[in-house]
């Protein structure tokens, strides 16, 4: 007997306890889930990816079993993101993708090994890490409007480091650049943000657009760089001292790299049903929210699939214009 969406809602399933929702909800795939379940990230361990990505599989424990996170960098994210498409569409292999494998590689790179409108279905958006505007503590600019001033003032001589080409980081500086007319602005990218983050601190380099973390932040409050605005629509509750770029005169600097859930696009919908109640409770937690916050994250606690295939759209539409001005080759 298969078991649909319509069913489920009939039988009441959303007021029963874990232990009674799994052997009902999965009555046409068997009692989901019956092993381990495996959630890829795209890139090397260490990164915001992978924080998330940890914290999320701890505390699905009780609703889900035990949820492992396997790391594969490569390619951009590609690689792990097309194994993913290509993998059973049964719940037990699901990906923790971003605006990075799901919106910007597509559009940067000449291919890549999958379509994520064709080959994933979105569950939840989980978190959103903010981009920001960043400078060595010795620029002479504590504000954005002094620093588009001082790169004016000294054509072709200002550089902004990113985490790589194609980035969310590399992105949210050519959108800087767009919005302000710094065409002159010289793009330095590095393997990763780390790399970045330590040239910006010593002086290698005089500007950066990373993501917001917690090292970031602590770095900011020591004094060693200066967080000159964040690219959101509102400041971030991690350190919301900091204004953002579009309080400052920049309107549509907004720079976000989403973090949610994805699965093949053919898993059937009680699965993605049971994976997102889990996913739900886990957002909820105060706890978690505040890990996500003091590194740097805003947690979206009312994501489901539909919420995030319109936040993707949205995602695209704003960054295609910004890709095609600034001249990435795509073939």
């Amino acid at each position: 007997m298969v078991v649909n969406r319509r069913d489920v809602l009939a039988l009441g399933l959303a007021s029963l306890s874990p232990a009674m929702l799994t052997p009902r909800i999965g009555s046409a795939q068997g009692r989901y889930p019956e092993r381990p379940i495996k959630l890829m990230v795209a890139f090397s361990a260490g990164g915001v990816n992978d924080a998330v990505a940890r914290q999320w599989s701890e505390r699905v424990k009780t609703l889900l079993g035990a949820v492992y996170v396997e790391n594969q960098g490569g390619g951009s994210g590609t690689i792990a993101t097309g194994e993913v498409a290509r993998a059973t569409p049964d719940g037990y292999t699901i990906l923790l993708g971003s605006t990075s494998t799901m919106v910007l590689n597509p559009m940067t790179m000449a291919k890549v090994p999958y379509d994520p409108a064709r080959d994933f279905v979105p569950i939840a958006i989980l978190a959103v890490s903010t981009t920001s505007i960043v400078v060595h503590a010795s620029l002479p600019a504590t504000t954005l409007p002094e620093l588009v001033a001082y790169a004016r003032a000294n054509p072709g001589k200002l550089s902004y480091g990113s985490a790589g080409t194609g980035t969310m980081s590399n992105l949210s500086g050519e959108l800087f650049k767009q919005l302000t007319g710094l065409a002159d602005l010289v793009h330095v990218p590095y393997k990763g943000a780390g790399p970045g983050i330590t040239d910006l601190v010593s002086g290698h380099i005089p500007m950066m657009t990373p993501n917001v973390t917690g090292q970031v932040l602590e770095l900011h409050r020591a004094g060693k760089i200066r967080i000159l605005a964040v690219n959101a629509a509102q400041r971030l509750a991690a350190a919301p001292e900091i204004p953002t770029a579009i309080e400052q005169g920049v309107p549509g600097m907004i720079g976000l790299l989403f973090l949610g859930l994805f699965a093949p696009a053919a898993t059937p919908r009680p699965i993605l049903d049971r994976i997102a109640e889990a996913s739900r409770a886990a957002m909820a937690d105060a706890e978690f929210q505040k890990v996500l916050v003091a590194s740097g994250l805003e947690a979206v606690a009312d994501s489901n699939s539909e919420k995030a295939k319109r936040f993707m759209k949205e995602e695209i539409a704003r960054w295609g214009p910004v890709v095609k001005a600034a001249g990435f080759k795509v073939e």
